[in-house]
């Protein structure tokens, strides 16, 4: 009985989910903040504290990067596509064509690259305790 009831004082206070769903919502693809602050409302505190500290790219930023440093996939590195910036470097970027395309697909890439990375790491959190 005493583990539930600690197991439910150490539970993350919602507000504290809103308040980081609602700062973070520009690093995150649109409509996905019902199931990450599901998610995120399920984890400890201690968790949930580890989950603040991650570094989230900014998509405007990798934007700018995409813009200037595109055509050598620095855009695609940064993103962890290892493979896809090795492609784009060796044809910069693609005779430039991939390049312009980047440009309009680079902010959502990365927003998405950010709810994969807050994702895997409440999964890989849930495993260790």
């Amino acid at each position: 009985m005493n583990d539930v009831i600690n197991s439910q004082e150490n539970k993350v206070n919602p507000d504290l989910v809103q308040q980081y769903i609602m700062a973070n919502a520009k690093f995150f693809p649109d409509g996905s903040a019902n199931e990450l602050g599901a998610r995120l409302s399920k984890l400890s505190q201690n968790q949930f504290n580890s989950i603040q500290g991650i570094q989230l790219k900014d998509p405007m930023m990798m934007l700018l990067l995409s813009l200037f440093l595109g055509a050598y996939g620095v855009d695609r590195f940064l993103l962890k596509e290892t493979g896809l910036g090795v492609v784009k470097l060796l044809t910069c970027g693609g005779c430039g064509i991939w390049t312009i395309i980047d440009w309009f697909l680079i902010m959502n890439k990365t927003r998405e690259f950010n709810q994969k990375l807050v994702l895997d790491s409440i999964s890989i959190g849930q495993f260790n305790n």
